[in-house]
């Protein structure tokens, strides 16, 4: 029985070519799609599960309030973890690692940047499962100036990886010895470093009563068993116990009165697995995914593997009064309607399967521009991944049943009689699901051709918004704080080429992720109630002409006024937070040190126009500007158009300067785009989402409309007869069409605002979803409808009516 429904599967294939092409084309493009987005979809949710312990791993994140400013931070007091295993039996082990920046490692003669580096605890390796490959694990990071580092590493620098014992020179002078050799971290971690050097070096990590100072990303491993939730609702005797005397000491007030005022100071655990797609907190050990994107595309490939569906669904029910006689004349000869099913269910499972087949091939043709898309480096792994050939045979089966119940109880219950008399209900008309059906695919293209426009509209809308800075024609040298005390030298002298307009010295740049935030006082007191949260940067005179900004009131730094290296200059957001005091010409006070309780006075000269130093999804914060030497980065301004020319000139002092030094630099406009890459690549994964959805739908509609055109075949040739034009007919089978369109935009319309303005929350400074997206998306549906239908309508419009009506 079986082998027969496949050989009458196969015949009736066969025998309609054209549609079972669209069919099979279709189905293939959709679980095509759907397969790249699966593979997408767990490479994501796989983040950081190569942890033996990942299920008990949690992150200690810090959440202050202060100043009018909200932390929600990725890191933690650098005491934090030690009193945790120390006062909580819960948690079995605690690391902490901390961000600095990256090094130069010295190879042969040269220098190296590598910004991959960090400081760890010596338990690292008893938290994370990093098989170490060389070296003792328990000891590897115990003693200051070691150093573990990956397999890439040591075969960049020793083109070996047994290097234990050997030296690996940082910063050109310092020797670390290497303890240790891991294997290189994972691509689906949440942080990715290929040299960690020993945290007993490091000063800050050993004070132990700091803890108003949040710096260090903290890990806890929990016992079995235990309730992280628990443990979470104990943090306020952490508080109590820790913070609230370093509060008293600091600004002589009492927790209560700290916490009345408004301010508060929390922890709270974050489990590991969550890191990746729920976490974008400040002082990430990395960039992180976003969840909301696994939701999109996961609805996307849904969406387009049922407009797929639909194809197969309209296609089947259209043809179904070709098939009618089949299905009258089976039962006459005695088949029961389950029988019939079967046989529906089976071609459409063959179907299913064969465009499954073809999907596997699309989907590898397809993976590497997918990959350079979303930025990964992803493999089909057919074999590799356990969950994969499940998955698609599950598919196989959902889609065959999916798209083939309908078509199969919508045939197998036409009756005998009617059937073989020759009345069957057939014709595009009298087919109400089917118009359903259609509406829906345009219902979804509509929807994705809306949220595709918004997506891009926003895009460019940062790329063109007012910033507070001039971002172009600004190049930046990297890594300048390695020339000492010559990099004011160095200054000069590209300040002297030409085609240098402006050059200034410092690590913090609108565009870099260098920052620091601390509190400022209104008051010598150091009165909570009037303080400000803000980000203090040390710049010199030159960085506001240079870098295009504005003042609002007062003046700039000057080289004229000594009394400048006690001045600042704050941004009009500082100033609202100055309950109505005049700016220029007060004062604001930095508390330096808590035990010796040393403040630093600063009286402001100036205020700059906000300026934005971070993601547009934030608003302006409160800033202040120190004249102080910060040798990170230089900045020019430049012009002219042989700029290649200009940074060879560059090139050739540093390696005059710095000849063992790496020479690097970027553009800010560069830098600037880099912050919304990950909105870039949704913009394009989301255009070729929608680009293939569409070409699906018209696959779909291309087939009804040669359908709808031999079902009335006759009505064309008699109406040419009676002198119908060839537009007339063409408008005659497009109008059903073209209706469903206006119904599917009316219904699509609200539904994508009410999506895209969600999504576009996110961002503090976004469009306004305008009247003319949807007007674009509304003619674009149309014009696709009317390209897709008119090719069949012409078609069957200028045919020789004599052919039609010659049996008549």
């Amino acid at each position: 029985m079986i082998r027969n429904y496949f050989k009458t599967a196969i015949r009736n294939l066969w025998k309609s070519k054209g549609f079972s092409a669209i069919n099979i084309i279709g189905l293939a493009i959709g679980l095509a799609t759907c397969l790249l987005i699966l593979i997408f979809v767990m490479d994501e949710l796989g983040y950081d599960r190569y942890n033996d312990k990942a299920d008990r791993i949690y992150r200690v994140d810090g959440d202050i309030k202060f100043g009018g400013n909200h932390l929600i931070m990725a890191v933690a007091p650098a005491p934090a973890g030690p009193a945790l295993l120390r006062d909580y039996p819960e948690v079995e082990k605690e690391v902490r690692m901390r961000m600095s920046g990256g090094r130069l490692v010295r190879k042969g003669n040269q220098n190296i940047q590598e910004d991959a580096v960090i400081y760890a605890d010596s338990t690292l390796f008893e938290v994370f499962t990093l098989p170490m490959l060389y070296g003792n694990p328990h000891t590897a990071l115990l003693d200051a100036r070691t150093a573990v580092i990956t397999e890439k590493i040591a075969r960049k620098y020793f083109d070996a990886v047994d290097v234990v014992g050997k030296t690996l020179t940082i910063n050109d002078t310092i020797p670390y010895k290497i303890t240790g050799v891991i294997r290189d971290i994972p691509a689906q971690s949440h942080f990715h470093y290929d040299i960690f050097l020993s945290m007993t070096e490091l000063d800050e990590a050993k004070q132990m009563d700091q803890w108003l100072s949040d710096n260090f990303n903290t890990y806890i491993v929990l016992r079995k068993g235990a309730d992280p939730a628990k443990l979470q609702g104990k943090f306020g005797e952490l508080i109590s116990k820790y913070i609230s005397p370093e509060l008293k000491a600091a600004v002589n007030v009492s927790a209560d009165e700290f916490f009345k005022a408004g301010n508060s100071v929390g922890f709270y655990l974050t489990p590991l697995t969550a890191i990746h797609l729920h976490s974008s907190k400040t002082a990430e050990l990395g960039p992180n995914g976003d969840i909301q994107n696994v939701y999109i595309f996961s609805g996307i490939a849904a969406f387009i593997l049922l407009i797929a569906c639909v194809n197969f669904m309209n296609l089947s029910t259209a043809r179904s009064s070709n098939r009618a006689k089949e299905v009258g004349i089976r039962k006459v000869l005695g088949s029961l309607r389950g029988n019939l099913i079967s046989q529906f269910m089976v071609e459409s499972l063959l179907i299913s399967l064969i465009s499954m087949l073809l999907a596997l091939g699309l989907a590898s043709l397809l993976l590497p521009v997918f990959n350079q898309l979303s930025n990964k480096h992803m493999v089909i792994g057919l074999f590799s991944r356990a969950w994969l050939v499940p998955s698609m045979l599950g598919l196989v089966v959902l889609v065959g049943v999916l798209a083939g119940s309908y078509p199969a109880f919508f045939l197998s219950a036409f009756r005998p009689i009617m059937v073989l008399k020759g009345n069957v209900a057939s014709g595009f008309k009298t087919g109400w699901l089917r118009n359903l059906l259609v509406g829906f695919q345009f219902f979804i293209s509509i929807f994705l051709l809306v949220g595709t426009a918004v997506i891009y509209r926003q895009l460019v809308y940062i790329h063109n918004k007012a910033v507070g800075f001039n971002r172009d024609e600004v190049l930046i040298v990297n890594g300048t704080d390695a020339l000492g005390d010559h990099v004011r030298d160095f200054k000069e002298r590209l300040s002297k080429l030409s085609g240098v307009k402006g050059a200034t010295m410092t690590g913090f740049m609108p565009t870099g992720d260098w920052r620091n935030d601390d509190a400022i006082f209104l008051t010598r007191d150091l009165d909570p109630k009037k303080a400000i949260s803000m980000q203090t940067w040390q710049v010199d005179e030159d960085y506001i002409p240079v870098l295009g900004m504005q003042m609002a009131a007062g003046r700039n730094f000057s080289r004229d006024f000594k009394t400048d290296s006690n001045a600042c200059i704050i941004n009009e957001a500082t100033l609202k937070m100055m309950q109505g005091r005049q700016p220029v010409g007060a004062d604001l006070y930095e508390l330096n040190d808590i035990r010796k309780k040393s403040v630093s006075e600063y009286h402001i000269i100036g205020v700059v126009k906000d300026f934005n130093f971070s993601s547009l999804k934030e608003v302006v914060t409160p800033m202040v500007l120190y004249l102080h030497e910060s040798r990170g980065r230089i900045a020019l301004r430049v012009g002219g158009s042989d700029i290649h020319h200009l940074i060879g000139q560059i090139g050739e002092i540093w390696r005059q300067m710095a000849p063992s030094q790496p020479f690097g630099y970027t553009f800010m406009d560069e830098e600037f785009n880099g912050i919304y890459q990950s909105e870039q690549r949704m913009g394009g994964i989301s255009l070729s989402f929608s680009l293939l959805a569409i070409f699906i739908a018209c696959l779909g509609l291309f087939g009804l409309a040669a359908y709808a055109a031999e079902q009335r075949t006759r009505e064309i040739g008699i109406r040419k007869v009676l002198g119908a034009s060839v537009g007339g007919i063409v408008a005659l089978l497009s109008k059903d069409f073209l209706r469903l369109v206006v119904i599917a935009a009316v219904i699509a319309f609200p539904a994508a605002w009410w999506f895209m303005n969600h999504w576009l929350q996110d961002f503090a400074y976004r469009i306004t979803i305008g009247w003319e997206i949807f007007a674009m998306a509304g003619i674009v549906a149309v014009a696709i409808e009317l390209v897709t239908v008119s090719f069949q309508a012409v078609r069957a419009a200028v045919a020789n009516p004599v052919r039609s009506l010659r049996s008549e």
